[in-house]
C-alpha cells in the first residue's frame, strides 16, 4: 500500500483518482424482462418500428369519415365494432361507421373518431344499429398517427442511460427483444472488528452491535445491487489476508468498514500494506478523512472505509458510488445537486468540505436543517437514521447562518 504525501486532496482528486482505476464491466446481449430493471445500456437502441405502429383511436367512441359530420345532428349506420387488438379493416361507404375502442386500429377509410359522449349512443348504449353525431368532428380528430411518437429508426435511449421501469418499457414497445446491456457490479462487504456483536446478543463493556454491514449492505441496495456478498472475519491478519485473496477474483469491488488506522489492531492497516496497487490518503473532507482505496492484485477495487458509521456511509457517496456506477458504465455518476435554504445555523468545517447529515422542510422553498450535530457528525448514527440527504459546505465557510443558501444532495424521498 502506497502511503501519499502527508498534503490532505481533494474530493475531486481522490475520487479523480478512483476513477481513473475502473475498468468497465462487460457488455452482456441478454433478452427483455423484469431482470433488466436497473441494468445500464451497453449501446444506443434505435425504434424497430413506428410509435403508434398504425393509426389509432385516442377515445372509445366511432370511427367515421369526416365529411359525414359536416351537417349535425347526422344519423350514421353502425356496421361493426372495432376493439383493441382487431385486425378487421372494414370498408366505410357515406354515412357509415364501426364503433372503435381506445388503441384500436383505425379504419384505412374512416379519418376521425366521435367520442361516444358526443353520441346518443352516450344515454341509449352501444348496442346500437344507428347512431347520431351531435357535433362535427374534423378529420385525425382523436385520431393517434402512425409514428407520432417516434419514427422507425429513431433513436430511443442512449448508452449508459439505466433501465428504469418507463425507458425498458418504452424500449420494447418500439420493438426491443433483446438488448446490451451491463448489470450490476459484483461486490463483497467484508466486516471485522473484536468489538463488534451480532443484533440482540448481550453486550459486554466495550462491545458494540455491528451495523456497519447493514448500512453499507443497504446502501448498494439502495443504489441498485441487491446480491451483495457480506462475509465476516476475525480481527487476524492472516484470516483477512485470506479471505480477500478469496473474495477478489470472484467480486468486481470489495468493502471493508475499520481497521484501517495508525492503531496497533487496525488488521485492515496491515493487510493492505503489502498491496501496491492500494494507497492510503488524507482528504479534505468531514466526516471521511482518511481513506484508502485502490486494486488488489486479485483484480477486484478495495474501499477500505472509515469504521465509523456516518464516515462510513459519506465515503459511499462520494466515491464508492460513483465508482460502481462507473463500472456499469453510467452516464451520470454522482447524484444532482439542489439548493436548499438552511433552517437555523451550524458551525461549518472551516478548511475542508463539510458533509453534513440533513433533513428536508417543505414549504414554498426547499429548507434543511442538521440531522445530527455538526460538531460530531462522524459517529452520530442515531440523528444519521433520519437523515434525507447531505449539504455541501465547500472549505473556507466558517458559518452557516439561517437563511442561508447551501447546496444539497439528496439521497432519500
Amino acid at each position: 500500500m502506497k502511503q501519499q504525501p502527508q498534503d490532505a486532496i481533494t474530493v475531486e482528486e481522490h475520487r479523480a483518482r478512483l476513477l481513473g482505476l475502473v475498468k468497465p464491466l462487460p457488455a452482456r446481449t441478454l433478452p427483455v424482462g423484469p431482470a433488466l430493471h436497473g441494468a445500464v445500456l451497453a449501446s444506443d437502441v434505435y425504434a424497430g418500428h413506428p410509435l403508434p405502429l398504425w393509426e389509432n383511436s385516442a377515445m372509445d367512441g366511432f370511427a367515421v369519415r369526416s365529411a359525414d359530420t359536416a351537417s349535425t345532428p347526422a344519423q350514421l349506420e353502425v356496421i361493426g365494432e372495432v376493439p383493441a387488438g382487431s385486425s378487421w379493416d372494414p370498408a366505410l361507404l357515406p354515412g357509415q361507421c364501426v364503433k372503435i375502442m381506445t388503441g384500436a386500429p383505425l379504419p384505412t377509410a374512416a379519418d376521425a373518431v366521435v367520442r361516444i359522449e358526443d353520441t346518443s349512443a352516450a344515454s341509449t348504449g352501444w348496442d346500437v344499429s344507428t347512431v347520431q353525431v351531435n357535433v362535427p368532428v374534423p378529420a385525425g380528430k382523436d385520431v393517434r398517427a402512425s409514428g407520432e411518437d417516434r419514427s422507425a429508426g429513431e433513436l430511443i435511449a442512449r448508452e449508459g442511460e439505466e433501465l428504469t421501469a418507463a425507458r425498458l418499457s418504452a424500449l420494447v414497445a418500439a420493438g426491443s427483444a433483446e438488448l446490451a446491456v451491463r448489470t450490476a457490479p459484483r461486490v463483497a462487504v467484508l466486516v471485522t472488528g473484536a468489538e463488534l456483536r451480532p443484533p440482540g446478543e448481550e453486550l459486554a463493556r466495550g462491545q458494540i452491535p455491528e451495523t456497519n454491514s447493514l448500512l453499507i449492505s443497504g446502501l448498494l441496495a439502495e443504489s441498485g445491487i441487491t446480491a451483495a456478498t457480506i462475509v465476516h472475519c476475525v480481527d487476524d491478519l492472516q484470516a483477512v489476508r485470506e479471505k480477500l485473496e478469496e473474495l477478489a477474483p470472484a467480486h468486481d469491488a470489495i468493502l471493508s468498514t475499520g481497521g484501517v488506522g495508525p492503531g496497533d489492531y487496525d488488521v485492515m492497516r496491515k493487510v493492505l500494506v503489502d498491496q501496491p496497487g492500494v494507497y492510503a490518503t488524507r482528504v479534505l473532507v468531514r466526516p471521511g478523512q482518511p481513506q484508502c482505496a485502490g486494486r488488489l492484485a486479485g483484480g477486484a477495487m478495495i474501499f477500505a472505509l472509515p469504521g465509523n458509521p456516518v464516515s462510513a456511509a459519506v465515503s459511499f457517496e462520494l466515491f464508492v458510488r460513483p465508482v460502481l456506477r462507473a463500472m456499469q458504465g453510467h452516464t451520470q455518476l454522482q447524484r444532482p445537486r439542489l439548493q436548499a435554504i438552511a433552517a437555523v445555523g451550524w458551525k461549518a468545517a472551516g478548511n475542508r468540505l463539510q458533509v453534513l447529515p440533513i433533513v428536508f422542510e417543505h414549504g414554498d422553498q426547499l429548507r434543511c436543517a442538521p440531522a445530527v450535530a455538526a460538531s460530531r457528525i462522524s459517529h452520530s448514527v442515531g440523528g444519521f437514521g433520519s437523515a434525507q440527504g447531505y449539504a455541501l459546505v465547500p472549505a473556507g465557510i466558517e458559518q452557516i447562518h439561517p437563511g442561508d443558501r447551501v447546496e444539497v444532495l439528496r439521497t432519500a424521498p
